[in-house]
């Protein structure tokens, strides 16, 4: 089967953005993606000094241009030239429901795996050809999105001069593997997934509902259901807020795009670049980096970014305080990007 439609990738909900070709791109894994293509959301005028924003599991850059662009934020586009660049397999880059014409070859279930790395790659290509940018004053990135952070501050740690990893680790961990492993099972067991070639998401959304509902469990933390937080958001009851907010959020998707983000992010790991050492991986690291774990995440637990941290010189720990867990990345807490844009105008403030 070759790709699919599904309108909810489109600038209709994730307004403007460009696709731009950055031409073949051969995979960590052995694969190749045969035309490459990046979704990429830009602010301010282009040119230096530039930011990198990467895109988390599932999102977009538009949670970006809502929540953590502005005028008067860390983040401003009158000071700053920021690109926001889709991950691919996000549904605006090249993924598997939209490859077409010379990558409808990898279409659906035979897209090949990819990796954080190939993600960094192709985003340095975009950056350094399209652009012009050949070092960037921050890179940073939530979740899968500090994933990618790590990455270009080990491999590429010339052109980084601040990273700022929020809620994320640099090297996945086995609980995180196998959450995520029935994350994925809960989409593949659907039998509407049909091996992966269903003719619309609309197929699956038995399993999608269930993938939803899982990342009630982990996405928010157990002191956000103790204290029914999700009453503050408008919903009567735990039910009503699954109904109502992950669900339709997920079911939206294409089941195929968020295996192949979901199989790098349990694969997300710098010490790839020497041999299985983390420490010498993170050695490599010159930039001023801010760790910036979420104090109720239970995906990357403060801890597990505190031992990462230490083995970055120079580098502070910044833990945001959030009730909700890793999903208060989507900032409806009105006290988390007061804390954002508070460490991150410090870090663009410290110089280098």
């Amino acid at each position: 089967m070759g790709p699919i439609t599904n309108p909810y990738y489109s600038p209709e909900f994730h307004g403007e953005y460009e696709v731009v070709g950055i031409g073949r791109l051969d995979l960590e894994d052995g694969g190749t993606i045969p035309d490459c293509h990046l979704a990429v959301a830009t602010f301010g005028t282009p040119g230096d000094p530039a930011i990198l924003v990467t895109t988390w599991y599932s999102g977009t850059h538009q949670i970006f241009r809502e929540q953590y662009i502005g005028e008067g934020r860390a983040l401003d586009p009158s000071r700053y030239f920021i690109v926001v660049i889709d991950q691919i397999g996000n549904g605006l880059s090249t993924s598997p429901h939209n490859a077409s014409g010379a990558n409808e070859g990898i279409a659906m279930s035979a897209f090949p795996k990819v990796r954080i790395g190939d993600d960094v790659v192709a985003q340095e290509r975009l950056l350094r050809e399209h652009f012009g940018i050949k070092a960037l004053e921050l890179v940073v990135g939530g979740s899968m999105g500090a994933q990618q952070t790590y990455e270009w501050a080990v491999r590429f740690p010339d052109k980084v001069k601040r990273a700022a990893p929020i809620a994320g680790t640099a090297q996945n961990t086995d609980h995180d593997f196998l959450f995520t492993r029935t994350l994925t099972d809960a989409i593949t067991s659907d039998p509407g997934f049909a091996g992966g070639e269903y003719a619309s998401n609309a197929e699956v959304a038995a399993g999608l509902e269930r993938h939803a509902r899982m990342w009630g469990v982990m996405g928010f933390s157990t002191e956000f259901w103790k204290q029914r937080v999700y009453t503050a958001l408008g919903f009567e009851d735990m039910d009503a807020f699954l109904a109502g907010f992950l669900q339709p959020y997920f079911t939206a998707m294409d089941p195929n795009d968020l295996l192949a983000m979901a199989w790098k992010w349990q694969r997300g790991d710098v010490a790839r670049h020497t041999g299985g050492d983390l420490a010498a991986a993170l050695g490599r690291i010159t930039a001023m980096t801010f760790v910036m774990p979420i104090s109720e995440d239970m995906f990357f637990p403060v801890r597990d970014c505190v031992a990462e941290q230490s083995l970055v010189k120079g580098s502070e720990l910044r833990v945001v305080d959030d009730v909700l867990g890793h999903l208060g990345l989507f900032a409806v807490n009105p006290e988390f990007m007061p804390q954002i844009d508070s460490h991150l105008r410090e870090l663009l403030e410290t110089p280098v």
